[in-house]
């Protein structure tokens, strides 16, 4: 079998660059919970729901690394940390709000289509059985 060749410019291309760093399960979770104000790793953790400690750590320094949140630590004991959108972390939230707002225009019809095609793909399987 041949192998495939690389897709010439694919660690150039801005659109895979960005998209495969915050495209994943939690970045924009993170994110969209940031626009309301700073929050606190705890607070944070608690605001995204069903996320571990240890994924919430990867994403904030992921998301820190590439500039769209800031994290401010406090000397105090135990240590507070801060985590709050940069400049350019807001400026991805416009249009990622657009995004939202499709997907919550069109959540139901989307619903409906992936119920329409499990029974047709049931239907389809069943009668060749």
């Amino acid at each position: 079998m041949a192998m495939r060749k690389p897709v010439e410019g694919y660690c150039h291309c801005a659109v895979r660059n960005v998209l495969d760093r915050i495209a994943d399960r939690w970045s924009l979770l993170v994110l969209l919970h940031l626009e309301s104000g700073t929050l606190r790793f705890s607070d944070l953790r608690r605001a995204v729901g069903d996320i571990s400690q240890r994924m919430l750590s990867q994403t904030v320094r992921r998301l820190q690394e590439d500039g769209l949140i800031s994290r401010k630590v406090y000397p105090t004991v135990p240590p507070r940390v801060d985590y709050s959108l940069t400049e350019l972390g807001r400026s991805l939230l416009v249009p990622v709000r657009q995004l939202v707002s499709w997907a919550e225009t069109n959540h139901a019809r989307i619903r409906t289509a992936r119920t329409e095609f499990a029974c047709a793909a049931k239907d389809v399987g069943g009668k060749s059985a």
